[in-house]
């Protein structure tokens, strides 16, 4: 009985993105930026200060997320 383990290594491959330092120093910078975009979102809308006026959709659609985050209730 003979088994060919060339067909077994290549299903175990992974396949790897090929993905230069550049490439991946912008993609961490994006993520970066938008993550603290969303942070400043819902650390700003208070409810009394909010982004769109004085509506409060935005802050009770993110208020658990805002307690998950540290930010205190108002």
């Amino acid at each position: 009985m003979t088994a060919s383990t060339h067909t077994t290594a290549k299903a175990r491959s992974l396949a790897v993105p090929d993905l230069s330092v550049a490439g991946a120093a912008v993609w961490l910078s994006l993520t970066v930026l938008l993550a603290a975009l969303a942070y400043y979102f819902l650390g700003y809308d208070q409810g009394a200060v909010s982004v769109f006026g004085s509506d409060t959709h935005v802050h009770e659609f993110v208020h658990d997320a805002r307690h998950f985050l540290g930010f205190p209730c108002h």
